[in-house]
């Protein structure tokens, strides 16, 4: 396994992960986004820029989705 399939075999699993774990807190929204921002580095790096220029999208929507949730009092 080459450098850049291990980066985007972290990049998919950390966005799988953070994605299970957003109702538990707010950054775990943050952490997808940024996830999904490693993803569509890795597409685009690889060279399936549809999948790079989907991921992207997502990483703006889940940055959105971070702004919008309110933090919940301790």
């Amino acid at each position: 396994m080459d450098g850049l399939t291990l980066f985007g075999l972290f990049a998919v699993t950390a966005m799988l992960v953070s994605y299970t774990l957003e109702d538990r807190s707010r950054w775990f929204i943050l952490a997808f986004a940024g996830a999904c921002a490693l993803g569509s580095i890795y597409g685009f790096l690889q060279g399936a820029w549809p999948f790079g220029l989907v991921e992207a999208i997502w990483a703006v929507v889940a940055l959105r989705r971070f702004g919008q949730r309110r933090p919940v009092d301790a």
